[in-house]
């Protein structure tokens, strides 16, 4: 899942964007409102944290802005006052909630998650696929019995082809909905997180070929039998 973070204290914003992908998430950083304005028209995310005080365009504007263009992503607004007028002032541009700054992580990862639940993206709550499952609520992944250990990257890139299923996905497909745009790999690191994440599920008992290659396209899920 895609976060898009809007943070002009850059100190704070690498610490909630590295907290995040530790959270297994993809995250985006950018450190003012339009910058923020701009990104959400590039690409789709699944949740954006936005700060009030943001230079260029404050976030309570940006929200106002997003929802007035029919966009739909929940967003999670984070301020230094805790205030209930700021608060009611956030709710009406069209924020979802609020967290006060100085912002504790394990309350921020709950109200992402509770968040996401809300939305689209949780309609599946476990993807399965034969013998193998991913709860994206606790992050396991595990085939058969067997719990797999994954690294955020081969979590990224397996959540991704479970929702797809036999849908093809290009190496370009992959890195833009499992790398950050600030830190994007040439297409052979996917193959390399590929065959790590093909030797992971063959030690569990999976098939070798669980991931297909389809050459000169991309990957997808071996058909179930």
């Amino acid at each position: 899942m895609r976060i898009l973070l809007i943070e002009d204290d850059v100190s704070l914003a690498e610490t909630l964007a590295e907290a995040l992908i530790d959270q297994r998430y993809v995250v985006d950083v950018v450190t003012d409102g339009e910058a923020g304005w701009n990104q959400t028209q590039m690409l789709d995310y699944d949740l954006l944290l936005l700060d009030v005080m943001l230079p260029e365009l404050d976030g309570v504007s940006l929200c106002h802005r997003l929802r007035s263009h029919n966009y739909t992503m929940p967003v999670l607004m984070l301020t230094a006052r805790d205030t209930v007028s700021d608060k009611i002032t956030g709710l009406d541009a069209g924020a979802d909630d609020y967290v006060v700054k100085p912002v504790d992580l394990q309350e921020l990862f709950a109200r992402i998650r509770a968040l996401l639940r809300r939305g689209h993206v949780a309609s599946t709550p476990i993807l399965t696929w034969g013998n193998l499952r991913l709860n994206p609520s606790t992050y396991e992944v595990s085939y058969g019995q067997e719990l797999l250990h994954l690294t955020p990257k081969e979590y990224g890139l397996l959540e991704l082809l479970l929702r797809n299923g036999r849908r093809v996905m290009s190496r370009s497909v992959i890195i833009e909905h499992v790398w950050s745009l600030e830190s994007p790999p040439e297409e052979h690191a996917v193959k390399v997180h590929i065959r790590s994440l093909r030797q992971k599920l063959k030690a569990a008992g999976a098939s070798g070929d669980l991931i297909e290659t389809v050459h000169g396209i991309g990957y997808r899920l071996k058909q179930l039998e």
